[in-house]
């Protein structure tokens, strides 16, 4: 039997940026944060933004997970880490 697929799901640049973004926090401490230099890939500058926006960071430049950032970043890191098998 094979699953069905939600079409409707597109993996976007500016989600892709986010998503990786979220990876890149160590979630065995909640005490290390991420700053976002100015001088960055704007890729990157502009995830932290709207994943500030959306209240998963705590500043527009990085910061520490919020309680719903470190939820997200769980769930991807463990889904990327079965992928990765």
């Amino acid at each position: 039997m094979v699953p069905t697929m939600h079409t409707d799901i597109h993996i976007t640049p500016f989600l892709a940026a986010e998503l990786e973004f979220l990876c890149r926090f160590n979630l065995d401490t909640r005490q290390e944060g991420i700053k976002v230099h100015h001088d960055a890939e704007s890729e990157v500058i502009a995830a932290a933004k709207r994943l500030h926006a959306k209240a998963f960071i705590t500043q527009p430049d990085g910061g520490y997970l919020t309680d719903r950032g470190i939820e997200a970043a769980e769930h991807i890191q463990k889904v990327l880490g079965l992928l990765n098998l």
